[in-house]
């Protein structure tokens, strides 16, 4: 059985406004919804939680209601940080493997998917990444230089591993260093394994990521 548990606990403070990202409109209907349809139309079967701002569940709910979004899933309240609401969320999870997913990402790709999910028996914990376009320069105080951009890939979601590896590894602290899932599983010594994402897979965070969305969903298929 697969867990997707999809992340909207935050309240999206680089997008501005008094609205979380999570529930901006992306042409009809909040992007939440995108995403959680996205997830549901790949496996239909698999266990859906969604991690929401505790002062916002009322508003989800109301939000349901008027878009007639009935697609199953629990929710379940998001901590601190997102380390404390994936955390919660596992409490809950009852697949084989877990898929970790951002509410704002809803163009992730079928095959990306199915490249996780078959990867993820054999290696217990893949993420997806895309290899970074610009040119980058380290910045050390006045000193800056070069870096090899080959070395470098940007990481994108879901994250999918193994429940009881992903399990074990959220029994530790948090740490400043756990920007991600994958980094919480190599703090207790697991190997991450990469696949290729896709360029569609934009995380939107900001006024422009929503406008470039809009364009993606008119091709998406």
């Amino acid at each position: 059985m697969l867990t997707f548990i999809i992340t909207a606990g935050g309240i999206g403070k680089r997008m501005g406004g008094s609205i979380p990202k999570q529930f901006l409109l992306l042409n009809d209907k909040p992007i939440l919804m995108h995403t959680i349809e996205r997830m549901h139309s790949f496996d239909p079967s698999a266990e859906l939680i969604v991690t929401l701002p505790e002062d916002y569940l009322k508003d989800w709910e109301e939000m349901c209601q008027k878009y007639s979004f009935n697609i199953h899933h629990e929710i379940v309240p998001g901590g601190k940080e997102r380390f404390d609401s994936i955390k919660n969320a596992l409490q809950k999870a009852k697949g084989d493997w877990i898929a970790v997913h951002d509410g704002v990402r809803p163009f992730v790709s079928r095959t990306v998917l199915n490249q996780l999910l078959e990867d993820v028996k054999k290696y217990r914990a893949v993420i997806p990444v895309i290899p970074v376009k610009e040119t980058l320069r380290i910045a050390d105080g006045e000193s800056n230089a070069t870096v090899n951009r080959d070395h470098y890939r940007v990481v994108q979601t879901p994250q999918v591993f193994e429940a009881k590896l992903i399990k074990k590894a959220y029994e530790q602290n948090y740490a400043l260093t756990f920007t991600d899932d994958a980094s919480v599983a190599e703090a207790i010594g697991a190997r991450v394994h990469l696949i290729p994402g896709n360029d569609e897979n934009i995380k939107i965070t900001n006024p422009l990521d929503l406008s470039v969305a809009a364009i993606i969903l008119k091709t998406w298929s």
